[in-house]
């Protein structure tokens, strides 16, 4: 099959819709450490959460969740959602959110182009908490095509220790 032309480069993937056990486990989550704000909840069966004031960049509803146990491993769907932070400060504040909760990371990795940490939401849920480098600083081949990495990331470094 022909690939079809390229989109508008402005696009851009605006929220994520989460099936969850325990609404009130995930806000703990999503709100209570990550920090994002609730911006609407319909009673005890969904909420949206958002950074800076949008109408809802996660929703979180138990509709066909309710009591659910997380996907088996080896299945399709969602692998991670992936949330940008706009400076390192901003990562390394994610980081530090993360650690005092308790919550063990995945993994962390530099990837030239990006800085990430991985780690698992109480649904089980993967979660990358990354920023992007300026375009300027990624690594590029001989020919201009990305050359990424899987480097490790220094942790200490992004808690300014």
């Amino acid at each position: 099959m022909k690939p079809a032309p390229p989109i508008d480069p402005a696009v851009r993937i605006g929220h994520v819709h989460l099936k969850v056990a325990d609404l009130e486990r995930a806000l703990g989550f999503y709100r209570g450490v990550l920090g994002f704000e609730l911006t609407q909840r319909f009673g005890s069966s969904a909420a949206f959460l958002s950074a800076g004031g949008y109408h809802h960049h996660i929703g979180l509803n138990t509709w066909e969740s309710l009591g659910a146990p997380p996907p088996p491993p080896r299945s399709t769907g969602l692998y991670h959602v992936a949330i940008l932070y706009p400076t390192r400060a901003a990562l390394g504040d994610a980081l530090r959110r993360v650690l005092d909760a308790g919550i063990e990371l995945e993994g962390a990795a530099d990837h030239g182009v990006s800085e990430a940490i991985y780690l698992r939401d109480p649904d089980g849920n993967g979660v990358e908490l990354y920023r992007d480098r300026p375009t300027n600083e990624w690594p590029r081949a001989k020919d201009g095509s990305l050359a990424m990495i899987t480097a490790p990331l220094d942790l200490d470094g992004l808690l300014g220790k």
